[in-house]
């Protein structure tokens, strides 16, 4: 974060999460389908990597020595693009083309058709594999790259997540970083009802791995999470992020309706004055 006026920069990432809001309402209502909830519940997380954190160059994204993000929780792909188109990878215009045929937009990433797409995802507990895999080839490589996975909470009734967890802590893979969105709804309902995954800051840390808890939303505990999680070495780190889903639209915030039900008309002008 700028050193000058850190409480200015925090003003500018929340401004950019407002407009990131914006752009995943105009999104979906366009498709007629999509996942605004987790979008929403992930976006602060979202914009503090790609604006404020991560290493990376939208004029060149092969660039060797980028940091790496994987959105395991695929279905929240509105908000991973708003965030590239955002930071300068295509035009925020193509954000119009989601879910048509033919675009580079789909309803899931597909790292062969997205520019700055790291994984193909959207097959929940995967994504914490493939981040392994390149954590364990940039240590192998000698860079220094940090690779993030965002995870869903519900994502975590798979046990791929948690054989992935085990061989990163037994690799002690440090410059691999998860981030739980933590907002307790999943497509069924809360998740502590279809499966229970408390507690579940004990099973990280049971499996090896360095815990840290943090409101979700507060810029400022998640730039100081991932500056923790960075400075941890040895083991690999998890933030828990506890969120809401469909955070900062009034309606939405809470409702497992809203988890793949796109806004109708007047549900959309409402949504838009309100991140207005």
């Amino acid at each position: 974060m700028a050193q000058d006026n850190p409480k200015e920069r925090i003003k500018e990432l929340e401004e950019k999460a407002k407009i990131v809001r914006r752009h995943i309402i105009q999104m979906i209502h366009d498709a007629g389908s999509g996942h605004p909830g987790g979008s929403l519940s992930a976006t602060d997380i979202m914009v503090a990597l790609y604006f404020e954190v991560m290493n990376h160059k939208p004029g060149n994204i092969k660039w060797s020595d980028r940091d790496r993000f994987v959105l395991s929780k695929g279905h929240a792909a509105p908000a991973l693009y708003a965030c590239l188109a955002e930071a300068g990878y295509f035009p925020v215009a193509e954000l119009k083309t989601l879910r048509v045929i033919g675009s580079r937009l789909q309803g899931h990433p597909d790292m062969t058709k997205t520019p700055g797409v790291e994984a193909s995802t959207g097959s929940e507990g995967q994504g914490l594999s493939m981040g392994l895999g390149m954590a364990l080839a940039g240590k192998l490589d000698r860079k220094k790259f940090t690779t993030f996975v965002m995870l869903g909470d519900g994502e975590l009734n798979c046990g791929q997540c948690w054989e992935a967890a085990m061989s990163a802590a037994f690799f002690k893979v440090d410059n691999l970083i998860a981030i739980v969105d933590r907002n307790k709804l999943q497509l069924d309902g809360p998740t502590n009802k279809i499966m229970c995954i408390e507690p579940l800051a004990d099973k990280w840390k049971a499996f090896g791995w360095d815990v840290i808890e943090i409101n979700g939303h507060s810029f400022q505990e998640i730039l100081d999470a991932l500056k923790h999680a960075k400075e941890t070495k040895g083991i690999p780190s998890v933030i828990i992020a506890n969120t809401v889903k469909g955070k900062g639209v009034s309606f939405m915030e809470g409702v497992v309706g809203f988890h793949g039900k796109a806004p109708d008309a007047e549900q959309y002008k409402k949504a838009m004055e309100e991140l207005a």
